[in-house]
């Protein structure tokens, strides 16, 4: 048997085939470009799923992780990455496309279930996974099942708001999280040191303009033992804390999985935020203590996190 799992993300669709008896194993790859409008992004889908048949033989079912808020009836009602496509019934018209059973979710659910099940939360009845990217991404693992929420639309907290005065976030609204810690916010950090002369080794890197400042030329100069990237690194790790620690007040889970192009930064990013949620949560000497790590699994979650929920329609 072969499952297959998409990944449709703002600028590319990424596809996994795999043997759900052997998850850890990826049988086939396939990616496109994420083109633009509805009908095409169902086409393009499509075609990275009949790629990935031909590699494995065929799929006995597809699974599609979407970035947006998907319901529980696998309609995409709210893609801000995938321009003009709202209320899209995914599962119906790619169903309708394929002649397979089509599950759907968001793009961060399904990560978080691949982590729980073979990547860093492996063994976690609880956990929460947090990508780090351009926006901020998560999903939640609550009794050792996805927590969906009434609608379907539980794990956005990148938009848990952490100062009204902030600056407005793409979704219309101030001060959210993924304002601060996420790669626009760390970039912003690195703006606001440069144009303070505090670190002028990280505006060296960027050809000696603040205004070129970016998140990687401060982890490219951190790396290096800069003081003043560090400095950046720690402020960064105090922001990306706050929303841990209030996750974890909120939901009490095991082990924290920070994952999403930024934590290739590794330790440059985790020991700063380990250091700030100890200050940050509630009562932390008298509580357990919760793991904060690195997801394993790397672009490849979403897809694969998608084809094992496909696995369980078949």
């Amino acid at each position: 048997m072969a499952v297959g799992g998409i990944d449709l993300g703002g600028t590319k669709i990424l596809g996994v085939a795999l043997d759900p008896a052997r998850p850890s194993e990826v049988l086939a790859e396939a990616r496109v470009l994420t083109p633009r409008g509805p009908e095409a992004m169902v086409e393009s889908m499509a075609t990275v799923a009949e790629r990935l048949a031909v590699e494995v033989g065929a799929l006995d079912a597809i699974g599609i992780g979407a970035a947006g808020l998907v319901d529980r009836s696998g309609v995409l009602r709210h893609g801000p990455n995938l321009p003009g496509v709202t209320d899209l019934d995914v599962a119906a018209v790619v169903h309708e496309r394929l002649g397979l059973p089509v599950a759907v979710d968001n793009d961060a659910t399904c990560a978080t279930w691949a982590e729980g099940r073979i990547g860093a939360a492996a063994g976690a009845e609880h956990a929460v996974l947090v990508t780090l990217g351009t926006g901020i991404g998560g999903g939640i693992i609550a009794d050792g099942t996805l927590l969906r929420g009434a609608y379907g639309f539980a794990g956005e907290p990148g938009h848990m708001c952490v100062d009204p005065q902030g600056p407005r976030c793409p979704c219309g609204r101030r001060g959210c999280w993924e304002r601060f810690a996420s790669g626009s916010g760390l970039a912003r950090l690195a703006r606001d040191a440069a144009f303070s002369g505090r670190i002028p080794g990280v505006v060296a890197l960027a050809g000696g303009d603040p205004e070129d400042v970016r998140g990687e030329h401060v982890t490219r100069a951190a790396a290096t033992g800069d003081s003043g990237a560090l400095g950046v690194m720690d402020d960064f790790g105090w922001w990306v804390a706050l929303g841990v620690a209030a996750l974890v007040n909120v939901l009490d889970p095991e082990v924290v999985v920070i994952g999403g192009g930024l934590v290739a930064a590794g330790d440059l990013l985790l020991e700063p935020t380990r250091r700030a949620y100890e200050q940050l949560v509630l009562a932390p000497l008298h509580r357990p203590p919760v793991e904060i790590v690195q997801a394993a699994l790397g672009e490849h979650a979403g897809a694969v996190g998608a084809a094992l929920l496909a696995a369980e329609l078949v």
